[in-house]
């Protein structure tokens, strides 16, 4: 058996070295205690054996990138889990690779506490100043890690404060940096450091930049762990300013201005300036020069309305497909010829509707040598309803057929609850809007629950011929007399 001594400051090099050793003479795993600071039950510590080979030893970077920070890690039994990955590194040279294997998956937990524990002693150390006399200035800090991260940190505040001396404190291990030097020594009790005149003006600016109306407790103590606290000035005003949060908000919308900001009335102007195309050959070539959104730039073209200009019925989708995007036309892909079929079981003439899209650009992605669809956002629609306003201004369907929440909220301003406003018909300034699904809904569906989807859809395509037969277009007598 060999028991290991390891010193509480310049750990990871004295590891290293040590298992370098261990591995040369080939001893296993369980023949070694490692005692880190003098904690080891073993009694009788044995000197280090000789290498069993000349050759040189070569570990993966991957793991010696890995140990030298799981050697900060307060688990006593870090050092025996690392050689005993290490000794198994000797056979098996894919093994930090194998994410399933759960020697390494612990040692990969211990490694990301350790890099938490480091990214918090540097967010959470405050520095009290010491008013020196000398001609640097002076600081010093009390922390409590979670693990011991002092010295593999300690570069970062040297770099970070190198025109000034400091020192942090912890339990185990005090860092020093003093004219340009680094040094570690051992750890103490927390010092009676001075007040600081600069905390009360952190503390003032700390609640200034609080927002009530932000406030989630959860993911502030999950990035402020209440652990660290006691040790910061700030953390002395989060209780008032969670409890006066709600209050704080009430206080903020009562006092906001009812006046639109000036930067909005103009923007609103430049948009009434736009006036809507008062042709459908103007409309035509406005959605050729259309710029409105990205879409237009990967898009092959765009792909306008198309139909009778004087349409009853006008079916409005989300946006062109692939096949679309290729023809200029909507509705000839897959979805389109689905749409075909349920319309015939309906008795609606499809040929004789006005067809359109809610985005007149096809939105997708590189999927290998295929481009998937991707659904068009709330920005993206929204600047495509100037044209399709135009195409319902233009065309004046007695009835407007909306497939799918996308073209349900470019018609009605509201895009949820499909499935509950199937089958019903809403009125709009621009006239009533039969809700219904999108054919691609249905395909994406699994085969068992495709035919009750194509019967409410049949369904909903039959009320709408139905209801254009029980409200006729309105006669125009003028026309009729001459």
């Amino acid at each position: 058996m060999f028991t290991i001594p390891l010193p509480p400051i310049d750990t990871w090099t004295a590891w290293r070295d040590a298992a370098r050793t261990l591995l040369a003479a080939r001893v296993p795993p369980d023949q070694i205690v490692w005692d880190w600071d003098n904690t080891a039950t073993e009694l009788f510590a044995t000197e280090l054996p000789p290498p069993t080979t000349r050759s040189a030893i070569k570990v993966s970077a991957d793991f010696v990138a890995m140990a030298e920070w799981v050697v900060w890690h307060k688990d006593p039994e870090r050092f025996a889990r690392l050689y005993a990955l290490l000794w198994r590194l000797r056979l098996a040279r894919g093994l930090m690779s194998d994410r399933a294997d759960p020697d390494l998956a612990r040692l990969r937990q211990m490694e990301k506490a350790v890099h938490r524990c480091k990214h918090k002693m540097r967010a959470f150390v405050r520095f009290r100043d010491l008013r020196s006399p000398g001609p640097r200035r002076s600081f010093a800090a009390w922390f409590e890690p979670t693990h011991h991260t002092v010295e593999p940190n300690a570069p970062f505040f040297a770099r970070r404060f190198a025109d000034m001396d400091w020192m942090i404190v912890t339990p185990d291990v005090t860092a020093k940096f003093a004219d340009g030097a680094l040094s570690f020594h051992e750890g103490r009790e927390k010092p009676d450091l001075p007040d600081d005149a600069a905390e009360a003006l952190w503390g003032t600016y700390f609640q200034n930049i609080f927002n009530p109306a932000r406030l989630k407790v959860k993911a502030m103590t999950s990035e402020m762990p209440k652990k660290y606290w006691k040790n910061l000035p700030e953390a002395q005003y989060i209780p008032d300013m969670i409890a006066q949060a709600e209050a704080r908000v009430r206080d903020m919308a009562a006092t906001a201005p009812t006046l639109e900001p000036a930067r909005v009335a103009r923007i609103r102007e430049q948009l009434q300036q736009v006036p809507q195309p008062a042709s459908w050959n103007l409309l035509n070539a406005g959605l050729a020069a259309c710029t409105r959104c990205p879409l237009y730039g990967p898009a092959t073209q765009v792909v306008p309305g198309h139909g009778p200009h004087d349409a009853a019925l006008m079916i409005v989708g989300e946006q062109p497909g692939d096949q679309e995007d290729m023809a200029g036309v909507p509705f000839v892909g897959p979805a389109g010829q689905l749409f075909d079929q349920l319309s015939a079981r309906a008795g609606l003439d499809r040929k004789a509707a006005f067809v359109t899209n809610a985005v007149k650009h096809f939105k997708f992605k590189e999927g290998g040598k295929r481009r998937l669809h991707v659904n068009p956002n709330t920005s993206e629609v929204s600047h495509c309803k100037f044209w399709l306003d135009t195409e319902r201004t233009l065309l004046k369907p007695r009835l407007t057929l909306a497939l799918g929440g996308t073209a349900m909220g470019a018609l009605t301003g509201n895009a949820k609850g499909v499935m509950t406003r199937r089958g019903t018909i809403e009125e709009t300034p621009q006239g009533p809007v039969l809700i219904t699904l999108h054919p691609s809904a249905l395909l994406r569906m699994p085969p068992a629950a495709r035919p009750e989807a194509e019967a409410m859809m049949v369904a909903d395509l039959a009320l709408a011929v139905e209801w254009l037969a029980s409200h006729p277009a309105p006669v125009d007598v003028a026309a009729r007399r001459a």
